[in-house]
């Protein structure tokens, strides 16, 4: 039991820091800039991905980058919705 307790008390305190750091994140830009941001990044990329040839990890990159901007925008939603 005490392992479980444990358990959840580090889970918790994982998330915290995980939400201090999202609000770091955020205190530099909103996340619409953020989104923003990451396009111009994974534009660059891509171009580049032209000159520097195949890279085998491209749709995990891909995947990644996805899920960023997916992260940016439910935290737009939820700002618009004053959550």
């Amino acid at each position: 039991m005490n392992a479980s307790i444990k358990n959840v008390e580090s889970d918790d305190a994982i998330c915290l820091a995980y939400g201090r750091g999202v609000k770091e994140l955020l205190s530099q830009s909103t996340a619409s800039e953020w989104i923003e941001d990451l396009w111009i990044i994974y534009s660059d990329h891509m171009a580049f991905q032209k000159e520097a040839g195949c890279n085998p990890r491209i749709g995990e990159i891909f995947l990644s980058f996805r899920e960023l901007v997916f992260f940016f925008q439910k935290l737009e939603i939820g700002r618009e919705k004053g959550e």
